[in-house]
């Protein structure tokens, strides 16, 4: 009688089943923030503030937007 192999945990590719195209929107908070046009100027100035300054968190709103809305495209709901 041989034992038993042991269970091999499960892997990411294995749990990765969601193929939803609402996905793709992630890319939006990564891609918009590394396009240097739009940091490449003083003015306009919001609130005394340089361009770059209120632009770092209109990305952190952008983010947390899509993530958002992502996540409430693609959760399960009931028993689906």
């Amino acid at each position: 009688m041989t034992a038993a192999e042991p269970e091999t945990p499960r892997t990411a590719s294995s749990r990765a089943k969601d193929h939803s195209p609402w996905n793709w929107l992630l890319f939006i908070p990564i891609v918009v923030p590394l396009i240097p046009a739009l940091f490449n100027a003083d003015a306009p100035r919001l609130f005394g503030f340089p361009r770059f300054y209120w632009l770092q968190l209109v990305w952190i709103l952008l983010g947390v937007a899509t993530t958002t809305l992502v996540y409430q495209m693609t959760k399960k709901r009931g028993n689906q």
